[in-house]
């Protein structure tokens, strides 16, 4: 087998009118301008050298230039003319900008001959070929109505040139419905003719992909998606996201930036991003899936005010978070949770989770070269009691971000040094405080601070944590419904709270969506010691008094959320440091 950093092929070729020495190897396609001959010698004129990694190539076509002015210029013709023809190559290329974004750019060769090109041209494409994560044929999901009902027209005008251009075929499928990309995933789609999945929209359009392929990849698996003990198969095809909603915060965690040419880019070049997955049961009944958040308290109650005001659109988000944070509800119980063991990181970390990840990966790797190891003995830890901690208090926010959750308005996100694919979460508790504090926190995240280094926010990486609301632990309820007093009063002071009284409980914002259950216990699989699902309980309020009155005893209503650890893979590398911006040596030996 030939080294990496063979050369192939070493021309003199012309980029526009400078003479330059290009070079091919297996990694990286070279030009470099040639020194000057004349007579005058420039000790300060650097030589310019130029490296695109043939990873990133996107395509190259052959060009017919012919001499035009006296200037030298070149102008592009469909037939050659004149006897000074010379015959030239496009090579496109990936060029990275500012702020994580990526760009088309090209670079025009120009042969001596017609033979030469040819071999350019063959062996350039030939290292393509050799690509194989490379995608040749993608599903394209486009929601017409996502964000400012641009997505389609994005589409059209940005990302299929690209596709085209890179001779990647795709079939196009314009959403009609909500939940018509699942629907069409689950039953007829013909997913083995496809090597990836394209999803045009926001992270609702993203949510429905997943729901589709990973309900589907189950089924043909013969795994029953509703059982929460089951350990979940991973998909073959990888999801790409063509950003086009009000926050893509699944792309931007994954990509940073939110821009669909460097999203395409990704998909073109075949970059391949491993991420976790929450599966959320209720009984023995699936819910739903999730990838970023779960959130209860504020997050909660921005969503379920913001869901009455749909018609705002985007700017419904900031009038209802603006009236949550006015209003200032607090919500009274306890947090149960069981600290991750024997990983790397902590949430307080400086290091961020980025392309190559060696947290993710030393945990992926864990668990796929000994998957005996991780089978559970569930019993043995669930009661190990000693390893809990808990906390009891009023909290303002209880949040569980499984990546970073960052987006434009917050790049940091709400746990910056989260990870993507490490099967764990951060567990963030706000506990009740100012107003003017809570301001402090929520700018946080919108500036290099700390948003963590506050006395009443604390933040812990676990595998598993339960949350019980006040309600669930005392009997008040009861005595005064045995002794009739403040019956009636007690119900409408709770369900309707103008009194100023803080409700009784919200609702879980569970990726966009909403539960409306409230005491959850959640389990994670531990990639360095016995593996543990996410095992939610919730109790309603109704149930609540239904469970002492009539059993004397907590009937919980439960919810099984389950974290599998690199579950799908993703059209994405992670967010890129700035020392992949430098430019690479040659390894090309000669």
């Amino acid at each position: 087998m030939e080294r990496p950093g063979r050369l192939l092929l070493l021309s003199e070729l012309r980029v526009g009118n400078a003479a330059c020495d290009v070079s091919l190897c297996r990694s990286l396609l070279t030009w470099k301008r040639r020194s000057s001959s004349g007579p005058v010698y420039h000790p300060f004129r650097p030589s310019v050298s130029h490296s695109v990694s043939v990873s990133e190539i996107i395509s190259v076509r052959e060009e017919e230039e012919s001499r035009g002015r006296d200037d030298g210029s070149w102008k592009k013709i469909k037939e050659r003319e004149g006897k000074d023809c010379r015959l030239a190559f496009t090579v496109l290329y990936v060029e990275r900008r500012q702020q994580h974004r990526w760009r088309c750019a090209e670079v025009t060769f120009t042969c001596p001959e017609g033979a030469l090109r040819q071999h350019w041209v063959g062996s350039i494409r030939e290292q393509l070929a050799a690509i194989a994560s490379r995608p040749k044929h993608l599903l394209v999901y486009i929601n017409p109505c996502s964000g400012k009902r641009k997505g389609k027209r994005i589409y059209e005008e940005k990302v299929a040139p690209l596709f085209a251009q890179a001779g990647v075929a795709t079939q196009v499928i314009v959403t009609e419905r909500a939940n018509y990309a699942r629907d069409h995933l689950r039953t007829e789609a013909e997913l083995k003719k496809f090597d990836g999945v394209v999803c045009v929209g926001g992270d609702g359009m993203f949510s429905e992909i997943i729901h589709g392929l990973i309900w589907r990849t189950q089924m043909d698996g013969g795994v029953d998606p509703d059982s929460p003990d089951e350990a979940l198969l991973p998909g073959s095809l990888r999801i790409g996201i063509i950003p086009a909603g009000s926050t893509d915060c699944i792309c931007f965690a994954t990509v940073g930036a939110n821009d669909p040419v460097t999203s395409a880019l990704h998909v073109i070049v075949g970059d391949s991003q491993p991420m976790d997955v929450c599966s959320v049961h209720h009984n023995s009944t699936f819910l739903r899936y999730s990838v970023s958040l779960l959130g209860y308290g504020f997050y909660g109650d921005v969503l379920t005010d913001s869901e009455r005001k749909r018609w705002l659109g985007p700017a419904r988000y900031d009038l209802s978070g603006v009236k949550m944070f006015l209003t200032h509800h607090y919500y009274e119980g306890t947090v149960s949770y069981l600290p991750a063991r024997g990983i790397k990181g902590t949430p307080r970390d400086a290091a961020r989770c980025r392309s190559g990840c060696v947290v993710c990966q030393h945990n992926g790797e864990q668990l796929s070269e000994k998957p005996e190891r991780y089978e559970v003995d569930e019993a043995s830890d669930s009661e190990n009691d000693s390893e809990w901690r808990t906390i009891r208090g009023k909290f303002l926010a209880i949040n569980a971000a499984s990546m970073s959750c960052a987006c434009p308005r917050s790049p940091k996100g709400l746990s910056p040094a989260a990870h993507l694919a490490d099967g764990t979460t951060d567990l963030i508790l706000v506990r009740k405080c100012s107003r003017f504090d809570f301001l402090r926190h929520l700018l946080r995240h919108t500036s290099k601070d700390d948003q963590f280094d506050l006395t009443f926010v604390e933040v812990h990486r676990v595998r598993r944590f339960r949350f019980t609301p006040r309600y669930c632990q005392s009997n008040s309820d009861l005595d005064m419904r045995e002794n009739g007093k403040h019956q009636l009063f007690s119900q409408i002071c709770r369900d309707h709270p103008a009194c100023g009284c803080a409700p009784a409980y919200s609702s879980w914002n569970c990726d966009g969506e909403i539960l409306t259950h409230t005491a959850i216990d959640v389990r994670y699989r531990d990639p360095l010691g016995a593996s543990s699902r996410i095992l939610v309980e919730f109790l309603t309020q109704e149930e609540f008094i239904f469970s002492f009155l009539n059993l004397n005893t907590f009937s919980f209503c439960s919810l099984f959320p389950r974290v599998h650890c690199q579950l799908i893979k993703l059209f994405a590398r992670g967010i890129e440091e700035p020392m992949v911006f430098e430019d690479l040596p040659n390894p090309c030996a000669i």
